[in-house]
């Protein structure tokens, strides 16, 4: 199984705009994706729908992994997310994630909580893919 990782999955998501947005979500996720972000769930469609909106605001960032963990269907990090946005201010984010891989090694399922290093409060979800 070829697995895919949070820093590909999320540079092909947010920074790559030449991607179209679906052909990367279906690089990274399962059509049955669902994912909780400090307490929400949202399946694919409710993820996507999010993901454009911060496409909107993005200007330029990076994921840094600084743990990270597969053991089987299993996968756990600790990342931390660096977005300049349109208007030049700087938002990071350190996310705690755990997450299962579908057959095909794309992520079916994440769960994670976010904690805001730098941004204002209506920052908070431009750090975590919710």
């Amino acid at each position: 199984m070829n697995r895919t990782g949070i820093a590909t999955a999320l540079t092909d998501l947010l920074f790559d705009s030449g991607l179209d947005l679906r052909e990367a979500a279906d690089r990274h996720f399962a059509p049955d994706y669902r994912q909780r972000t400090d307490g929400r769930w949202d399946d694919r469609d409710g993820f996507l729908e999010h993901i454009a909106h911060l496409r909107t605001v993005v200007a330029e960032g990076s994921i840094k992994v600084h743990d990270e963990m597969y053991d089987g269907p299993r996968y756990a990090d600790r990342h931390t997310v660096r977005v300049t946005k349109r208007d030049g201010s700087i938002v990071r984010t350190e996310v705690y994630l755990f997450g299962e891989f579908d057959s095909d090694g794309r992520f079916r399922r994440i769960e994670e909580v976010t904690l805001m290093l730098e941004g204002s409060d209506t920052d908070r979800n431009l750090g975590s893919a919710r």
